[in-house]
């Protein structure tokens, strides 16, 4: 993609909200948002569902996101708006479109919240049971409650440095499973590579298991897009989204696809470790003490991904209510520039999980897991056709854009494919072909609520 800004004149609505994330905040609030609940637990679920074929649907999954990123970031800069994706479908399809998304995305993040508050909860109390997971979740439901209520300066601040823990951490486990490979680890013997053949083999799950783990990845993913809603927020969103998806993009496969390989060569695919795959690694590698220490990360982890994920949730109905898609109360904004109403109703449910948890415990979270995947790939599939047509209608009337994505229409019509291609393959998997239905019926459900809302309000007419 061209980092170099053409000099073209950029479309930023006028809103409450402020413009003062800099642009190595909104880097690291798309690494916030992506390295969450789907690396530090997702992994290993995806492990055991593919065994070491699950690098096959990190990559391709990988791919994917490289190329909505790309696609969002061509948009993003444009148009910098708290809609983001929302928007932009609304321009490229129209109002029940954009609106769909909208709210698809919403409901995503808002149950992706809460899986959060309860994963962080759930690994904290495995190395420090003080309080029962239902309360742990309460306490971490408000607390970042509290910092999305502050100014969008502060909240970027603290995004920053918590995404800058679990990065480092990453580099380091990383490093650790490295020497542990290459038998420079004293007094430990390097387990090569053989778990990649043992066992079964490379896929012992066959496609089937592939299929079930791309679901897995894609909620792993899930997030990135954070960056194009970030952006109307940001003083240059042009420069901003340009630099952050170009190194956003490449850190996330680093750490993905390094930390997945690592994973896998050191540890069976059917092994109880990878019930906490980083732990695990660090475990078999004689650092008993480092695995709490990456609990501790890994908890850490999916706190600033819930962090990041609220701020994401709130601006998304934020922009509807602007729209006319949501209740007008969503759009208002206190003095530090924050829509209050907004943050509270996308917090609101993760309040409610806890108290789920509380009735009944250790069964809310997987529940919750089991709700996401697919839904990504609906908004990511909405990114791609939405630019496929901006773009065409930009080059034809003339319009520079700020960023434009190379290799268009080729790449864009190569993300619908593969895109397509998870899609198809994913009927195979008992339990993602049901995850398909479940979300297809969501988003028809979604549309109509939406084609009703609009047909009240006398902006759409039955002929």
């Amino acid at each position: 993609m061209n980092t170099q800004p053409e000099a073209a004149t950029v479309s930023r609505p006028a809103t409450g909200l402020g413009h003062s994330l800099k642009q190595r905040q909104l880097t690291m609030m798309g690494l916030g948002s992506a390295i969450g609940a789907g690396l530090f637990l997702g992994s290993g679920k995806g492990i055991m569902e593919a065994g070491p074929a699950v690098l096959i649907s990190y990559l391709v999954a990988g791919t994917l996101i490289i190329l909505v990123m790309w696609a969002l970031g061509e948009m993003a800069a444009a148009n910098p708006n708290s809609g983001a994706f929302s928007v932009y479908a609304q321009k490229a399809m129209g109002a029940v479109a954009g609106s769909t998304v909208g709210w698809l995305w919403w409901l995503q993040l808002v149950i992706v919240i809460a899986a959060e508050a309860l994963g962080a909860a759930a690994l904290l109390v495995t190395v420090w049971p003080v309080l029962p997971v239902w309360a742990l979740t309460l306490i971490f439901m408000a607390v970042f409650t509290a910092v999305n209520l502050t100014s969008v300066k502060n909240y970027g601040e603290f995004e920053f440095w918590f995404a800058l823990l679990k990065v480092g951490a990453i580099v380091l486990f990383l490093a650790f499973g490295a020497a542990l490979l290459l038998g420079w680890i004293p007094g430990t013997t390097s387990p090569g590579l053989g778990n990649f053949t043992n066992n079964g083999g490379f896929a012992p799950q066959g496609l089937g298991g592939i299929a079930t783990a791309l679901f897995v990845v894609v909620f792993a993913f899930g997030g990135t897009e954070i960056v194009a809603v970030a952006a109307a927020e940001t003083a240059e969103p042009a420069r901003s989204v340009a630099v952050a998806v170009r190194t956003v993009v490449w850190r996330i496969l680093v750490f993905y696809i390094g930390s997945i390989f690592v994973i896998v060569a050191v540890l069976p695919w059917d092994s109880p470790a990878l019930a906490s795959p980083f732990a695990g690694v660090l475990n078999a590698g004689g650092a008993a003490w480092a695995g709490t220490a990456i609990t501790l990360v890994a908890v850490a982890a999916l706190l600033s991904a819930l962090n990041a994920n609220l701020y994401g949730a709130s601006r998304m109905i934020f922009s509807l209510a602007e729209r006319g898609e949501a209740p007008g109360i969503f759009s208002r904004t206190t003095a530090a520039q924050v829509p209050l109403v907004a943050v509270a109703v996308s917090v609101a449910f993760g309040f409610a999980a806890a108290i789920l948890e509380l009735l009944f415990p250790g069964k809310v979270l997987d529940a919750l897991l089991n709700l996401v995947g697919s839904t990504c790939l609906m908004v990511w599939g909405s990114a791609l056709i939405s630019q496929l047509i901006l773009r065409r209608r930009a080059d034809r009337t003339g319009t520079i854009l700020p960023l434009r994505m190379k290799g268009f229409p080729v790449l864009t019509i190569l993300g619908l494919v593969l895109l397509a291609a998870i899609f198809i393959v994913g009927f195979i998997g008992e339990q993602s072909r049901g995850q398909l239905f479940g979300t297809f019926a969501l988003v028809a459900g979604i549309a109509v609520a939406c084609w009703v809302a609009q047909w009240r309000q006398g902006k759409l007419t039955i002929r």
